[in-house]
This record gives C-alpha cells, sequence and structure tokens, in this order.
C-alpha cells in the first residue's frame, strides 16, 4: 500500500508538468533616471539604480521614498539601458502603515510611449501585452508583473497621503541564453554596431516561438520569419525556435488556407524550408513536411494561368509601405511565385519527387517568359524610381531573374539612396543590388538608413523607418523638446500608427545577414554547409573578421587588404566543409 500511494501522490506532478520553459530570466537595475515628478517628495531616487538581489529587508538601507499628498501624486521615469522582453519586479520596504499602496506602471519602448496615455488618438495600446496598467504594491514584500516590450518604466503613485518604499525596481529580462557563434567585425565601428543591433533584435524575438515584435504583435507571421531565419542561422546556428514556428503555422493553416491569411507568406514558408534545409542539411526534418509541402506546390501551380501569370488570391501583400502601389504588388508577387517555383523544383528532386520537379520548372521557365511583360508593366505605370513599392517589386523581379539586377539597381534601387527603403524588404534590396554587383552602394545604404535608427536611440531595429522622418526628430531615449518631433508618436501608418509601433521588429534584421554574407563573404553552395564560398567584398574597408556558424562547427575568417591592395584571406574551417575562397 505504501508504494501505491507514493506512486498516485506523484502522478499529478508528472501529468501537469507538461511543457518546460527553455528560457533564462536575468534580473536588470535602471541605469538612469529620465525624469521625475513632485522630485520634492522623492528621496533618494538614485538608490534604485543600484544593483540589487530581489529580497525584501528588516534593515531598510538604500530605500527610495516617494511621498504622495492629498494634491502631489509623484512619479518617475526610469531607463533599463537597451529593449528587452519581459516584465518588472519591484520590492518594497516597510513604512509604518501596511496597507497595500496602488501605483500606475507604463512600460514604454520609447521615452514619449512611456509617458503617454491610451488616449485612442496616439496609437498607445495594450494589444497584445499590457503596457500601461494600475496594481497594488504590497508592504515589505516583492511584486513580479508585465509581460511585454520595452525600455523604459514609468510609476506613479495614485493613492493620497502615503509613503511608498521602494528598494528595487529590475526589469525581467526573458530570453534564450544561447551563445552567439557567428560574429562580425571590422575597421568601420557604425558596422558593427548594426551587425550587432540586428542580431540582438532577433534575439529578443526568439522566445517561445520566432515572433515578430516583443511588443507586437507576438506572433508566428510567415514572412516576417525569413529575414529572422536568415540571421538566426547567420548568428546563432541551428535553434529550435525555427522548425517549432514553421511546424506551428504550417498546422494552424490546413490547405487550400494562405499561412496568416497572406498568399505570399505561404510562399515565404516554401522559401524558409529551402534556405533553411541548405544552411541546416537536416533531411530527416524536410522529409517531415513532405505531404503538405508537395500540396502547397500543386496548389501555388493552379495559381499560375496559361499566360504565365501569377493569379494569387487572398491578401496580395509585400509589405506595408508598399502596400498602396498595386503595381509593384502584382510585380512582386510574380518575383515571388517565379522563386516558389524554382525552389519547389530544388527540394522536390532532394525528395524524390522528380514528376512535380520537372512541373515546377516547367512553371518556372513559362514564367520567366513573361519577365518582359511584367517589366513593362512597371514601367508604364509611372510609378516614380523612389515612390513606396517601386524598390520593393524591382528587388524582387532581379532577384527571381525577372529584371536585370543592374537595371533594378540603376532604375529603381540605388535612386535617391535610402530613399524607398523598408525594414522588411530593405534586406531584398540590399541582396538585390549585391545581384547587381553594388556592394559599396549597399553598405552606404546599411549606414544611412540602419544607422539612423541607432542615432535616434535604438538598440533593436524598428517595424518600419522612412529616412524622411529625420529631419528635426528628436531622439527615442529623450523627452521630446519643444519644437522638435516625436519620431515614435508622430509617424507610423497602416497598422503601426503612432506609438502602436513596433521598435524591435525582427524582420528589420537584414544587414546582420548580409554583411557576413557579401562583406565577410560566406555563401553556402551546398545543403548543410557541406561546400561554402567565401567571397568577400570589403567596400573600402580595411580589414574584416568574423565567424560563422556550420552544423560541423564554427569557421573563423579574416580578411585584410595588403599595402599591394590585395585581399588576404585567413580562413580556419571544419574538415566536413569543403571551402571555395576567392576575394575581390
Amino acid at each position: 500500500m505504501k508504494n501505491i500511494f507514493i506512486l498516485i501522490s506523484f502522478l499529478p506532478m508528472v501529468l501537469f508538468a507538461q511543457q518546460r520553459d527553455s528560457r533564462t530570466r536575468e534580473y536588470l537595475s535602471p541605469v538612469r533616471v529620465v525624469w521625475q515628478q513632485e522630485g520634492q517628495l522623492i528621496q533618494g531616487l538614485d538608490n534604485l539604480l543600484l544593483s540589487g538581489n530581489g529580497q525584501s529587508d528588516l534593515v531598510n538601507r538604500n530605500i527610495c521614498k516617494i511621498t504622495s499628498t492629498d494634491k502631489c501624486h509623484p512619479a518617475i521615469l526610469l531607463d533599463f539601458g537597451k529593449e528587452l522582453q519581459g516584465g518588472l519586479q519591484i520590492v518594497t520596504g516597510a513604512p509604518a502603515i501596511h496597507d497595500p499602496i496602488t501605483v500606475r506602471i507604463r512600460l514604454g519602448e520609447s521615452v514619449g510611449e512611456a509617458m503617454c496615455d491610451v488616449n485612442g488618438v496616439n496609437g498607445a495600446t495594450n494589444d497584445h501585452a499590457m503596457r500601461d496598467f494600475i496594481i497594488k504594491l504590497p508592504w515589505l514584500g516583492v511584486m513580479e508583473v508585465g509581460n511585454s516590450g520595452f525600455r523604459f518604466v514609468r510609476i506613479d503613485v495614485l493613492d493620497d497621503s502615503v509613503e511608498l518604499q521602494l528598494k528595487e525596481v529590475r526589469a525581467i529580462s526573458i530570453f534564450r541564453d544561447i551563445p552567439y557563434k557567428g560574429s562580425f567585425r571590422c575597421n568601420d565601428e557604425r558596422l558593427n554596431r548594426i551587425w550587432q543591433t540586428g542580431a540582438y533584435t532577433v534575439h529578443l524575438n526568439m522566445q517561445e516561438y520566432l515572433w515578430d515584435g516583443i511588443k507586437r504583435d507576438r506572433l508566428v507571421w510567415v514572412g516576417d520569419l525569413h529575414p529572422e531565419v536568415m540571421t538566426v542561422s547567420t548568428v546563432f546556428g541551428y535553434n529550435e525556435v525555427v522548425p517549432k514556428s514553421l511546424d506551428l503555422i504550417r498546422d494552424l493553416t490546413p490547405l487550400p488556407g494562405w499561412m496568416n491569411g497572406i498568399s505570399s507568406y505561404s510562399i515565404w514558408w516554401l522559401l524558409i524550408q529551402r534556405d533553411w534545409y541548405y544552411y541546416h542539411g537536416d533531411l530527416a526534418y524536410l522529409k517531415e513536411q513532405r505531404s503538405y509541402l508537395v500540396a502547397l506546390l500543386r496548389y501555388l501551380i493552379t495559381k499560375v494561368g496559361a499566360d504565365g501569370v501569377e493569379r494569387l488570391d487572398g491578401k496580395r501583400f509585400l509589405d506595408w509601405p508598399s502596400w498602396a502601389n498595386p503595381i509593384a504588388v502584382n510585380a512582386g508577387l510574380q518575383g515571388l511565385m517565379v522563386q516558389a517555383m524554382k525552389a519547389g523544383s530544388e527540394l522536390c528532386k532532394i525528395l524524390g519527387d522528380n514528376d512535380l520537379a520537372v512541373e515546377c520548372q516547367a512553371v518556372f521557365d513559362k514564367m520567366v517568359r513573361v519577365a518582359p511583360i511584367v517589366k513593362e508593366a512597371l514601367l508604364r505605370s509611372g510609378v516614380a524610381p523612389d515612390a513606396p513599392g517601386s524598390k520593393q517589386a524591382a528587388s524582387l523581379l532581379a532577384l527571381a531573374g525577372l529584371m536585370d539586377p543592374k537595371e533594378a539597381d540603376q532604375k529603381y534601387l540605388s535612386v535617391n539612396g535610402p530613399k524607398g527603403f523598408s525594414t522588411f524588404y530593405g534586406y531584398y534590396m540590399l541582396r538585390a543590388m549585391a545581384a547587381a554587383g553594388n556592394y559599396q552602394g549597399a553598405c552606404d545604404v546599411i549606414r544611412q538608413y540602419w544607422g539612423a535608427m541607432i542615432d535616434l536611440g535604438a538598440t533593436t531595429f524598428w517595424e518600419d523607418f522612412n529616412i524622411e522622418w529625420l529631419p528635426n526628430a528628436a531622439r527615442i531615449d529623450e523627452l521630446v523638446p519643444d519644437g522638435r518631433k516625436d519620431i515614435h508618436g508622430d509617424y507610423g501608418a497602416y497598422c503601426y500608427k503612432g506609438f502602436r509601433h513596433s521598435l524591435c521588429h525582427g524582420w528589420a534584421s537584414g544587414p546582420t545577414s548580409w554583411l557576413s554574407e557579401y562583406v565577410l563573404g560566406v555563401q553556402v553552395v551546398e545543403p548543410g554547409c557541406r561546400v561554402v564560398r567565401i567571397l568577400p567584398h570589403l567596400c573600402g574597408l580595411k580589414w574584416v573578421e568574423g565567424t560563422f556558424p556550420t552544423p560541423y562547427g564554427i569557421i573563423s575568417i579574416r580578411h585584410e587588404v595588403g599595402i599591394d591592395g590585395k585581399i588576404k584571406s585567413r580562413i580556419d574551417a571544419p574538415s566536413e566543409v569543403k571551402v571555395l575562397s576567392s576575394a575581390k
């Protein structure tokens, strides 16, 4: 009987412990006080900047005391130094009165967002994650609240005539504790910081699943995933979050449905499968996708007319800045469908479905034959080279072989520099510029466009950014001075107006994988990185060095321009990886 009792007692633990969190928690103290209200009623505010231990005690040493009156209600705004995903830990002291104290907490990705109200006009919202809420803090205790993406925290005391004692206010950063296996360094610190910021942006979004944004939408959007997956492969190597997310959206989307309701996003799922297999060589995983992948290809084929023009239904979407340009969307979807047929043919050969591989190739050939018609339609539309959408369409046409990359670069991509770039499709614009041989121009755009976000105080890259927002814009880490524009609250469109705009969006990480692929020069030639080509383009840099993860280990690389102007390379790769090396 005793053994039976032990077994029965243990069963509930076994039955209900179904999922363990693979992430870790790190507690961060604020790095500065940005602002305070009714400062004469606040004592020891700098004590909150000290390192804490998360434990209340009876000593009451290094306490911040915030005292309200019936007319004055103090408030503070703290900066944790960088964007993070998680919540807040508040450790309280022991004032004379033991009653709980009511406070209002506001989390913000910018100072402006942390200082604003949810008023239905400025875009501020509690959608997806609570960032503005009221709680009661215990006497001599610890309270953990919140689950959002933020950097700044405002705390207002709401009760009349109380003394709030704060021992600690710490951010709870929740993330996957994984090494950065890939790296990039060169003699241009601006490029180094951009590479690292893109990597960190995606790292924060590697939560339970691979999210688009840590404040909004915290969802698996498949189109958003492609740039993120390229960054994951470049920086972290294999990680479970990618197949886990791809499988989730597959299982949520029985055919003939489109993933996320968007036809192009089902194409992106297919392209991710191709790229993921090339980087990691996991044939077993690819075979698990066979039934869905084959059915998806057959369905996509039905969406190509006899004239070779795509007829995709569902929501026809590239990215938000191109949304108002249907001509560009049509051209871009043609380019995506061509890429889908090419990837489908490759994957079907690997999976042994030769008949479908041939069929995909035939559709590819038919679609390529109408390339001049598609291009002329784009040109006849009267769309200016720097208008929203045209750079998106031109990049996809160039990458699909439907437009000569040099023509796409000269007529569209390089016109007016970063004007018309977008954070999501900027990655494909950079790749199309590389296909045209304009590596220097692409590096310049990276410095100007993504670098501008850093200049404005960003520690992660944003859902969208328009270079025309820059004049007279204040930084996101300061109170907006009179006469200056709030680049977070005053801008944005479509689903990201004002403070609803996500300032940590994984699809904006394109420069990270691009710099590793084209400047450091690592290109995967055969699945599983069995063969890689090292083809650096230093673009005026004196040296560049870095690492690249493969299933067999790390490739270490350094390129340096010698006194004769030639690039001298040092490459150390695992024995299982064949390296084809060349320098320009």
